[in-house]
């Protein structure tokens, strides 16, 4: 079910977090009404630096550095999730059928994940920019 998650805010108090967190402007409607961001136009979509990846909205560890992978599709890609960090749902919007990835804690929209990611998960996740905090390794939490 998509509405059972531990962390929920009103719209109004996931608009306000957002904005006191200094998100970039498209992360409401891309965390909380599952728009998408253009390809190649997200902040993190050519980071490298050691660190983690945090959904925006809840601050939850959901991926560590050493799993994005460049998939060359235009938005920041993983192999692998943190256990436990993400939850999925099948997704027929826009004509196709694809697998939604949104935090576990609080249901954030954060992409999709593909069947077509690099050896040993075989794992794309395709993620929006504007649902992530990366954390240097010298904040990791």
């Amino acid at each position: 079910m998509k509405d059972d998650f531990p962390i929920r805010k009103t719209d109004a108090e996931w608009k306000a977090l957002l904005a006191d967190k200094g998100a970039e402007p498209g992360a409401y409607e891309v965390t909380r009404r599952a728009s998408t961001e253009r390809p190649f136009t997200g902040k993190y979509e050519r980071v490298w630096a050691d660190g983690s990846y945090h959904c925006i909205c809840c601050g939850s560890k959901l991926f560590d550095s050493n799993t994005k992978f460049d998939a060359g599709c235009g938005w920041p890609s993983f192999s692998e999730a943190l256990p436990g960090a993400i939850r999925a749902f099948r997704d027929t919007s826009h004509g196709m059928v694809r697998i939604e990835t949104v935090c576990a804690q609080c249901g954030a929209h954060l992409g999709h994940v593909f069947e077509d990611g690099p050896a040993p998960t075989g794992l794309r996740y395709c993620m929006n920019s504007a649902s992530l905090d990366f954390q240097p390794e010298d904040k990791k939490t």
